[in-house]
C-alpha cells in the first residue's frame, strides 16, 4: 500500500460540530497537518495494535481522496483524484492536549505507528456522487460517527487548492478530508467498522499494548 502513496495529508476541524464536541474554534481557512506512511495500515480485519500508555486514543472517521496527477492551477476535484477511500486518523487525544498548549507539532499526537487504518480505493466519478451517501463507523456494532460531505466547512475544491498552492500535489497524495461529530475513545478490543451507505469498506480489531 505505501509504496504508491507519497505525502499524507490531514484536515483538521472541517466539520462544525467536531469542532463544537472538543471546544475548538471553527477555523476561517483549512487546517492541515500530515501523518508518516508508516503510520498507513490496512482495514482488513485484522487485530491493529495501538499505544497503551499514552492516554485515550480517539477514533476519527474521515472520507480520503486519492490524486492522481500533478496539480495545475484551474484544475477541479474531478480532473485530479481518481479513488476514495475510507478512513481512521487516530489521535492520542491527551498527548495531544498537551502539546497543543504548549504550541508544539501534532505529529506525536497523530503520527504513531497505525494510526492511519485506511480501506480500499473505490473509483472516483465525482464529487456529486459522493454526497449521495453518507460514511460512517460502527464501534462494536453501533454507529458511533456519521458523516457526509455536504456539511465540511471546507469543500473539496477548496482543500485540493489549498494543499496545492502552500505545500503541493501530486500523484500519490491522499487526503484524510476531516471527521464528523461522535469522535470518542477505544478500548482493547473495541472492532471498528467503517461503511459507506450502507456497504462495509473494512474493520479492524484494536489491541493496545504498552
Amino acid at each position: 500500500m505505501t509504496e504508491t502513496i507519497r505525502n499524507i495529508y490531514c484536515v483538521g476541524r472541517n466539520y462544525r460540530a467536531h469542532a463544537a464536541e472538543l471546544g475548538n474554534d471553527v477555523p476561517d481557512e483549512p487546517m492541515i497537518f500530515t501523518k508518516p506512511t508508516h503510520a498507513l495500515t490496512p482495514m482488513d480485519g485484522e487485530v491493529l495494535a495501538l499505544p497503551g500508555d499514552r492516554g485515550e486514543i480517539h477514533y476519527e472517521a474521515e472520507l480520503v481522496l486519492r490524486i492522481a496527477k500533478p496539480y495545475s492551477a484551474g484544475m477541479t476535484v474531478e480532473d485530479l483524484v481518481d479513488g476514495y477511500a475510507l478512513g481512521i486518523d487516530f489521535t492520542l487525544r491527551d498527548v495531544q492536549s498537551v502539546i497543543k498548549k504548549k504550541g508544539q507539532p501534532w505529529l506525536p499526537a497523530k503520527g504513531f505507528l497505525g494510526s492511519a487504518p485506511i480501506s480500499a480505493f473505490q473509483p472516483f466519478t465525482d464529487t456529486a456522487a459522493l454526497a449521495e451517501k453518507n460514511f460512517k463507523l460502527l464501534k462494536n456494532g453501533a454507529v458511533v460517527q456519521d458523516g457526509n460531505i455536504g456539511n465540511m466547512i471546507f469543500d473539496l475544491q477548496t482543500i485540493v487548492d489549498y494543499i496545492a498552492k502552500h505545500y503541493g500535489l501530486g500523484a500519490g497524495d491522499i487526503i484524510y478530508t476531516g471527521t464528523p461529530e461522535g469522535v470518542g475513545p477505544v478500548s482493547s478490543g473495541d472492532r471498528l467498522e467503517l461503511l459507506w451507505g450502507e456497504e462495509s469498506f473494512g474493520a479492524i480489531t484494536v489491541k493496545t499494548e504498552a
